[in-house]
């Protein structure tokens, strides 16, 4: 018995392993990739997502994020060289646009008045005075006087800041990104603004583009900006009068640069370029797609209005070929302006 065990046992190890090798073998020549062509495992299609042009509205708002400033007081300066015989004005007064400030008195001397004698010929020197010379210096602008530094018989020389005047006004400034600003290529005139913990939204006037602002620090990025973002350009509009706000706020700034009613549509991954022209690829009925350049309109951060060389129902790629896919954020977006 024990040697039929011995022989028996080994025999049917080795018939399970064949049968493994078998089915492993079976296995692999089933996965095998078939021969092109093969109907019974026809070859995939790969087919790059489409999208058709259409109509519809588009307004083209960005939304900043600023804050509440006082307005800079207004430096007055001397204008005639001299001494200070008069003070007009001290810190603390509230003055209207032209009221005096500071009068500067020049003495300029004058040589004697020489006079001869027609008969004796004797000469005859009359000392003359000094030229007088008074100048009133006027405030610039309104508002109160937040520093005067002039005093009475103090020499005076021409551009020296003896005062300022605070406008006692505010306005509501933020930074804008490059992307943004090729957005606002046109300033309107005016944008809403909503303070943190403030009033109901406003509208604020005088809207104007000034110097960047410095760089935010670390980790106080704007949302959809990329980290150590430059800022290019700021924006600036005045608070109204009687709006109940205060300075050092934090608030929003939304502007609103052009609008327009069914325009021609496309998503803005679907185009290569930035500012008023670019490129789409439109797909032809054999599916094969060409480049085409483009004229474009304002865009709303996800749209973007084709002006120029595209018309309704056309088929274009979604995205641009051989570019990345990145998600549409407020700080990636073409500009431009409507037609």
């Amino acid at each position: 018995m024990g040697v039929t065990r011995r022989i028996i046992f080994p025999a049917l190890r080795l018939v399970i392993w064949a049968v493994i090798a078998v089915t492993l073998v079976v296995i692999a020549f089933k996965s095998a990739p078939q021969a092109a062509g093969d109907a019974e495992f026809p070859s995939a299609v790969v087919t790059l997502p489409q999208v058709e042009v259409a109509k519809g509205p588009i307004t083209n708002t960005v939304t900043l994020t600023g804050s509440v400033v006082a307005d800079p007081a207004g430096q007055e300066k001397v204008t005639q060289v001299g001494k200070v015989t008069a003070v007009h004005a001290k810190v603390g007064d509230v003055v209207e646009a032209g009221a005096p400030l500071l009068e500067v008195t020049l003495e300029t001397p004058q040589d004697p008045l020489v006079t001869t004698n027609k008969e004796t010929g004797e000469e005859t020197v009359t000392e003359r005075k000094p030229k007088v010379t008074r100048t009133t210096m006027k405030a610039g602008s309104a508002g109160t006087l937040a520093t005067f530094t002039a005093i009475k018989d103090q020499e005076v020389s021409v551009g020296e800041t003896f005062a300022s005047v605070s406008p006692g006004t505010l306005s509501v400034t933020a930074s804008m990104l490059p992307e943004q600003q090729f957005r606002l290529l046109t300033i309107p005139t005016e944008a809403t603004v909503t303070v943190t913990g403030g009033p109901a939204p406003f509208t604020c006037t005088a809207l104007r583009m000034g110097t960047a602002a410095a760089a935010p620090a670390a980790g106080t990025e704007e949302p959809g900006t990329e980290p150590g973002a430059t800022p290019s350009a700021s924006i600036t509009c005045a608070v109204p009068a009687g709006t109940v706000v205060f300075a050092g706020l934090a608030a929003k700034l939304e502007v609103t640069a052009g609008s327009a009613e069914d325009a021609l549509l496309v998503p803005i991954t679907a185009v290569q370029g930035s500012v008023e022209t670019g490129n789409v690829w439109v797909v032809a009925e054999d599916g094969t797609n060409t480049e085409k350049a483009v004229k474009l309109g304002i865009t709303d951060g996800t749209q973007v209005q084709i002006v120029e060389g595209l018309a309704e129902g056309d088929l274009v790629l979604e995205f641009v070929p051989g570019q990345d896919v990145a998600p549409v954020d407020e700080g990636m977006m073409y500009g431009g302006s409507a037609g």
